[in-house]
């Protein structure tokens, strides 16, 4: 078993403005997201996934792109964290995972 992805339904929050409609699609983050096959990335991995107590579930997606990110760019854990929240290319992947574009 594996952890479930979240998927974008296409549903607009008012308050939000969609990743995609604010961002360069042609960023080379954006373009090495459409590369990346994900749905492999996720079999390989759910097959060693585990959902017990002291391991929550994340996504394989955010993970593998987290990971993708960190050794990319040589970050440490810490620096990885700061840039996934202030830098919204970190998140690509995770935000258009139910677009046909999407890193994390």
């Amino acid at each position: 078993m594996r952890p479930k992805e979240r998927r974008e339904t296409g549903q607009s929050d008012l308050l939000r403005s969609r990743l995609d409609s604010i961002i360069d699609m042609d960023h080379a983050l954006v373009k090495l997201a459409r590369t990346v096959d994900w749905s492999f990335l996720e079999e390989r991995f759910g097959a060693v996934y585990s959902d017990k107590p002291g391991q929550p579930p994340l996504p394989t997606r955010l993970m593998a792109g987290l990971a993708i990110l960190k050794y990319t760019h040589d970050l440490s854990d810490e620096v990885l964290c700061e840039r996934w929240v202030e830098n919204p290319y970190y998140r690509v992947p995770r935000t258009l995972a139910g677009t046909s574009a999407v890193l994390c």
